[in-house]
């Protein structure tokens, strides 16, 4: 194991001894608040130091099982529980080494996900809606639950633009890193001489915030309209004005929601995709700051940046930002994409104990 990685798991043990004696004292078990916050800290705390406790106590299993070596009645048996120990050690490591990483508070939470046509007219909205798909797809696979919170449908299909709520076990998580420009290289349907087109998407994860949060909004920043829901919503969508379209005034951002029947339901899902879109782009410009000073992997998240290519001709999808080639492109599509998001996230990982390890040395 680093150094660096002892030191740190060292204190774990120190701070458990600490929120021990805190928890013991009158005045704070007094305190509901205070409480509660070092019992959260303990759970944590405990977690680590009880993981690192089992290391060491197999290291001292495998110093054991070395001297063992030397006598030829045990020799056998000593082998064996080197072989053991060394296997769990290196499991535990890792684990170790995960649990030290700084967590995304965000991470837990349900998220909207925008796909948007770009550049390639037609080829570029129906590849939105292969996108809509390949989602909604790994949705179904890992039991996520999917709801349209609007859509504007394009005239040969697929989508200009649609937002997607997804709901379940942590799918900020793992859907954060699909933030970025997707391009597509293939024959469109109405080529009639063969050649390949580009075109691009581009998506946004936002993770959903508390429902009490999107009070926060000042009513005389938003102005907020009616009209009459277009596309597939549904019969009885089309006979009532009950699609809700919400202006935030100081940043010009803007949400809709036409899914629902009642105005009311559409204008609190409105009102939240709103607050998601510009806690988004306070995030993705610290985020864009932070990318120009250490330049990490995976990017600021910024619709600009290209993430990945879909290449149908070869079967191909390369992820451009952790070098990443798969020629299982159609599979991907019907939403396997469990490869792609682990690889990313063991990348940002990789990134993070790095980052752990300068801040430790430097």
């Amino acid at each position: 194991m680093k150094p660096f990685l002892r030191s740190q798991l060292e204190r774990y043990a120190q701070r458990l001894g600490e929120l021990d004696f805190l928890l013991s004292r009158e005045d704070i078990m007094s305190d509901m608040a205070q409480y509660r916050r070092i019992s959260v800290e303990h759970a944590e705390v405990t977690q680590v130091a009880g993981r690192y406790a089992r290391y060491q106590q197999r290291e001292a299993d495998l110093a054991g099982a070395r001297e063992m070596l030397a006598d030829p009645d045990m020799a056998e048996m000593a082998q064996e529980e080197i072989t053991g120990a060394e296997a769990e050690l290196l499991q535990l490591e890792d684990e170790l080494q995960r649990l030290l990483l700084p967590k995304d508070p965000d991470d837990a939470r349900n998220a909207f996900v925008e796909i948007r046509a770009g550049t390639g007219g037609d080829e570029s909205a129906l590849f939105a809606g292969d996108l809509t798909r390949m989602y909604t797809r790994y949705a179904d696979r890992v039991g996520w639950k999917v709801e349209v919170v609007s859509e504007n449908a394009a005239e040969l299909g697929g989508y200009k633009e649609i937002v997607l709520r997804f709901e379940g076990d942590n799918v900020y998580g793992h859907l954060k890193f699909e933030s970025g420009g997707h391009r597509v290289q293939r024959v469109p349907a109405t080529e009639t001489q063969g050649r390949i087109h580009t075109s691009a998407c581009t998506v946004a994860v936002m993770p959903e915030p508390d429902e009490h949060e999107a009070i926060k909004l000042n009513p005389a920043d938003l102005r907020i309209d009616t009209f009459r829901a277009s596309g597939a919503g549904g019969q009885h969508i089309n006979k009532t004005d009950s699609a809700v379209r919400v202006v935030h005034l100081p940043t010009g951002i803007v949400a809709e929601c036409q899914d629902g029947r009642s105005q009311h339901a559409n204008k609190a899902k409105a009102l939240q995709v709103l607050q998601a879109r510009i806690q988004e782009k306070d995030r993705s410009e610290r985020a864009a700051k932070e990318a120009a000073l250490r330049k990490g992997l995976i990017g600021s998240g910024d619709r600009s940046d290209r993430i990945r290519t879909y290449n149908f001709p070869q079967g191909r999808l390369t992820d451009h930002r952790i070098n990443l080639t798969l020629y299982k492109l159609l599979y991907v599509m019907e939403g396997d994409l469990s490869d792609v998001l682990q690889a990313l996230a063991h990348a940002r990982e990789a990134e993070q104990l790095e980052e752990l390890e300068m801040g430790t040395t430097g």
